[in-house]
């Protein structure tokens, strides 16, 4: 008897059937600067740092980490972190919130909010040296209560130690000394004045989600010379 050309559809479309499923549950990968969230903004031999922004209800692309890194919440947050082999997790994070995240490993950031998910990554390029021989610091935690402001030690990871700082009108950090470098992130809109032994004030102005590199080797006091407090954190290098 033979068949017709309808009774012989299921044994094609059954292969063609599992062939698409497989398809859509394979999610390529691309590197971190190849994400078209993440923006690079400053790259030497300590740091490359990434300024990422995903609209409300968007996803980031499957994207590798491959250093070990901090990162800076700009704003509330509300996402799922979908790691590749792992189920989804559902992240709530505060503006400012700052965390250290070892890497080597790949991953979605999906944002579930109805806002902008926006933060500042910081790859911490010496990590392979200094993971498991980490600097000592005098402090690597502590709270200091400053002139109309703190200054919160938050974890020294990686030879590179983060710090959080809020300094309301008015508010000064006291002399001290930088002996090596380190990088500045704006949590708010800053306006500040920084008086260096040798040099005499310079403004500085950023907004929020800007960096800036500081060298080190110099000694100063911090103003908010602004009319709104000031919080940003920053990443120390010995």
């Amino acid at each position: 008897m033979l068949k017709s050309p309808a009774m012989k559809r299921p044994v094609l479309f059954v292969p063609l059937l599992f062939a698409a499923l497989l398809s859509a549950q394979t999610v390529s990968e691309v590197e971190i600067t190849n994400e078209a969230h993440h923006h690079l903004v400053l790259e030497n031999e300590y740091v490359r740092v990434f300024q990422v922004e995903a609209p409300p209800h968007q996803a980031t692309l499957m994207h590798r980490h491959r250093h070990d890194y901090i990162w800076v919440s700009i704003g509330n947050a509300d996402v799922s972190n979908e790691v590749e082999g792992k189920s989804p997790v559902e992240l709530k994070f505060k503006d400012g919130e700052t965390r250290f995240t070892a890497g080597n490993f790949a991953h979605i950031g999906r944002n579930l909010a109805d806002s902008p998910f926006r933060n500042v990554t910081i790859e911490l390029l010496q990590d392979d040296k200094f993971r498991d021989s980490p600097a000592k610091w005098d402090e690597d935690r502590g709270l200091h209560v400053l002139n109309a402001g703190t200054q919160e030690i938050l974890f020294a990871k990686d030879n590179a130690r983060a710090t959080e700082i809020e300094l309301q009108p008015g508010g000064v950090i006291p002399t001290h000394h930088h002996k090596g470098p380190h990088l500045i992130v704006a949590v708010t809109d800053l306006d500040l004045r920084s008086d260096i032994e040798g040099r005499g004030p310079t403004p500085s102005q950023l907004k929020a989600g800007d960096v800036r590199w500081v060298p080190g080797n110099y000694t100063h006091t911090l103003t908010n010379i602004g009319r709104q407090p000031a919080k940003f954190v920053t990443v120390e290098f010995p």
